[in-house]
């Protein structure tokens, strides 16, 4: 499925960079700060539940997804290189779900499992008080 992010719903910000650069980074904002809310998208709702669930530090409490791109000198790549970041993360979730596949242990596994948690087990019993009379 082929999906597209409308430009009129991604903010962009410059900023200045990080890091080292010198006078370079000190007096131009090349780095770009990307904001895009998925509650207010136009994606399809699949998409959106499935990016709300995705456990990635770019995406804030709110569903708002913040990239920031300090690649390059120039704030022009640094913009496309934020839109290209965000697609990749869009279309990571756009995919066929896949259908998990129920396993089950080993009797080998189970028998070390076992094993250990009575060792573990004889390992709290000898806490407990003696018994002298």
């Amino acid at each position: 499925m082929k999906l597209s992010v409308p430009e009129d719903e991604i903010e962009f910000t410059a900023i200045r960079a990080q890091g080292a650069g010198g006078q370079n980074v000190n007096k131009v904002s090349s780095a770009i700060h990307l904001r895009f809310d998925i509650r207010k998208s136009s994606l399809p709702e699949p998409i959106k539940e499935r990016l709300l669930a995705l456990k990635d530090g770019r995406i804030t409490d709110e569903g708002v997804i913040v990239i920031k791109a300090q690649r390059f000198r120039n704030q022009q790549l640094n913009r496309e290189d934020a839109i290209e970041r965000l697609k990749e993360l869009v279309s990571s979730v756009s995919g066929p779900l896949k259908k998990r596949k129920p396993t089950r242990p080993t009797r080998a596994s189970m028998e070390r499992r076992l094993e250990k948690k009575a060792k573990r087990g004889g390992i709290k019993a000898m806490r407990s008080k003696i018994d002298l009379s």
